[in-house]
């Protein structure tokens, strides 16, 4: 559970003005990959002690972390954002029982683990694949959790230690808030994104315009509003994702009486009623959410939709739930080739988010 505050500003830290990169990444040729393409790594942040993001709870995280990098491993490589050689050390030592010789270690502070919403949106071009990296500003979700003044500098950092050519938007923007096909289409949410704690001056059609410049996308599917409990505004890799080109899988809420049903139910509607770009209909599979899950009286964003898609492997939150068996199933049949690595996030989830939200993608050259 994290603190919210109140600073809602975002400025453009001047120091990314250096490695301006000018001009249209789309017109370029760069897309954003979909997350089932081909990666070089997954990257990490690690979490701190003193965070926010874990209160009461940091030491029953850690294992989760542990059993995120072992999954991983014969997969991809793991790149983990370290403060310093000194948290390097303490990193090595939570692994001392993991192979890591697929772990690298970068001195990149931060200050907390969402490295989905902080971390680089890599896009790639070629058929000699190239990669570049969009900077979008980060806010901590339209300012609830100051400080973010690190996290926000974590896109231009890596990209300076991968010698990468970086493009910034001038926009606020998270990378658990989008999910893309690969093929040209996006997934968002207008409870995110058009949320005036991100960008109050922007119309949805200059937010669409510089989703489809920057990533590469002709077509954003907007659906409605995310879960109880999700204290993003709704991200959509809460309620809905990609896997596969023309397939989405899509969480509902059975239960009428939930407040999860209606908005749930609605996106489902919409997403039914899509055609993609070629005039095809999206294939829409529905996979339930857990039960509800408390703590302290608050209601935890609890989801299957939040896995992460690795080269070999699905890491899939669950729950202790009766309907943890029937999720496994819906991702296995979804992913054939992968196996499904099913990992129990009920203290996970505490930090409001699980293994997409932890997790960013390098696609692979």
């Amino acid at each position: 559970m994290r603190s919210p505050g109140q600073d809602t500003s975002y400025d453009l830290p001047m120091e990314q003005t250096e490695q301006f990169t000018t001009g249209s990444p789309a017109a370029a040729g760069y897309r954003m990959p979909g997350e089932w393409e081909r990666h070089e790594a997954t990257w990490l942040s690690w979490p701190k002690r003193d965070g926010i993001s874990f209160p009461g709870l940091y030491d029953e995280v850690l294992p989760t972390f542990v059993q995120i990098i072992a999954a991983l491993q014969g997969s991809e490589k793991v790149r983990i954002n370290v403060t310093d050689g000194s948290e390097e050390a303490q990193v090595r030592r939570a692994l001392a029982k993991v192979n890591t010789s697929h772990v690298e270690f970068f001195h990149i502070p931060t200050n907390e683990p969402w490295c989905r919403d902080h971390g680089p949106i890599f896009v790639q071009r070629g058929l000699d694949p190239q990669l570049a990296v969009i900077d979008w500003g980060y806010n901590a979700w339209g300012g609830k959790y100051p400080p973010f003044d690190l996290d926000d500098l974590v896109p231009t950092k890596i990209a300076k230690h991968l010698g990468l050519p970086v493009y910034y938007p001038g926009l606020v923007m998270e990378g658990g808030s989008l999910d893309v096909n690969g093929a040209g289409a996006l997934l968002t949410t207008t409870s995110c994104l058009l949320n005036p704690n991100r960008n109050p001056d922007r119309s949805q059609s200059e937010i669409e315009r510089a989703l489809r410049d920057y990533l590469g996308v002709y077509q954003v599917i907007w659906l409605g509003d995310g879960i109880e409990g999700d204290d993003t505004d709704g991200h959509i890799d809460d309620i809905t994702r990609f896997v596969g080109p023309n397939t989405v899988l899509t969480a509902v809420e059975p239960d009428p009486k939930d407040a999860n049903h209606r908005p749930l139910a609605n996106n489902v509607e919409k997403l039914r009623q899509t055609r993609l770009q070629d005039g095809s209909a999206l294939e829409v599979i529905e996979i339930p959410m857990p039960p509800r899950i408390e703590r302290e009286g608050q209601r935890l964003p609890a989801s299957y939709v939040n896995f992460y898609i690795g080269n070999q492997v699905i890491l899939l939150p669950i729950f202790e739930s009766r309907r943890d068996e029937q999720a496994i199933s819906i991702l296995h049949d979804c992913f054939p080739d992968r196996r499904v690595v099913a990992i129990d996030c009920r203290n996970l989830v505490w930090g409001l988010g699980a293994f997409h939200c932890l997790t960013q993608q390098q696609p692979a050259v």
